[in-house]
């Protein structure tokens, strides 16, 4: 059965304000905090005259990690736009949701890396609990209408979260994948201390194109290695394959 993954009415506000503290903080600063609010006046008004509004939880991928926590972020843009889709994860989508094409080449790309075993789950929290962020640009988006909440000042808000982290002392990966993720490299601070990594987008449009195809560009082992490099643990990328062994066989 299907996940409802639709955002209701009041409910925005309420996780906002139920993040951990050191979120809070970041979302407090006075431009963050009226460019926040726009947002949730905008999706409380859309609401009232019946759209249809993803994820239910936009604000997933912070209440699952504190900035200290991060060791990876990977960015995305918007979340998916049909129903049963969305979860506040970038690229995820719930275990019994078909695969979309982006998150297929990444599995792809995983693939190329390491040897997989059993059945996909489409649900990257596995990740997450490893300390991998997991941010979109945007945080919610109306249904069939992708790019529905551009501009409304969602990037406001997450361009604050991401220099948050990058500003963090530990150091951490950046996965740039895109023209629009790797804009966000100018929010790192200088002489930062962090691994970034960019390539194209994993959209069918751009994977395998110039100039940096992201189907070989080898980012989840030269992350794991950096990470050995730094004496960190490993983010086991295949997790979430060995979760779900009742699924049917996914082909590379």
């Amino acid at each position: 059965m299907a996940i409802d993954n639709r955002l209701l009415p009041r409910t925005l506000a309420a996780q906002a304000a139920a993040l951990p503290a050191e979120w809070a903080q970041v979302l407090a600063a006075p431009r963050v905090a009226l460019a926040l609010d726009g947002v949730i006046r905008h999706v409380e008004a859309r609401l009232a005259e019946g759209a249809t509004v993803y994820p239910a939880t936009p604000l997933r991928a912070l209440s699952a990690l504190a900035p200290s926590e991060v060791r990876v972020v990977i960015l995305g843009q918007d979340p998916y736009h049909g129903p049963g889709q969305a979860q506040g994860l970038a690229f995820s989508v719930p275990d019994d949701c078909k695969c979309p094409p982006s998150l297929r080449n990444i599995f792809k790309e995983i693939g190329r890396d390491y040897a997989l075993s059993g059945a996909p789950g489409h649900d990257l929290g596995p990740w997450v609990e490893q300390g991998v962020l997991l941010l979109n640009t945007s945080l919610t988006v109306e249904d069939g209408q992708p790019g529905s909440h551009a501009k409304k000042g969602w990037e406001t808000v997450t361009d604050a979260i991401f220099a948050r982290v990058a500003q963090d002392p530990a150091p951490k990966a950046f996965l740039l994948w895109g023209a629009h993720a790797q804009a966000k490299a100018a929010l790192l601070p200088p002489g930062h201390p962090h691994l970034v990594l960019a390539a194209n987008h994993p959209s069918p449009l751009s994977a395998t194109r110039p100039p940096t195809p992201f189907i070989g560009c080898g980012h989840f082992r030269l992350t794991n290695n950096w990470l050995a490099k730094q004496g960190q643990t490993l983010i086991d990328w295949t997790r979430t394959f060995k979760k779900n062994p009742h699924q049917a066989e996914f082909r590379l």
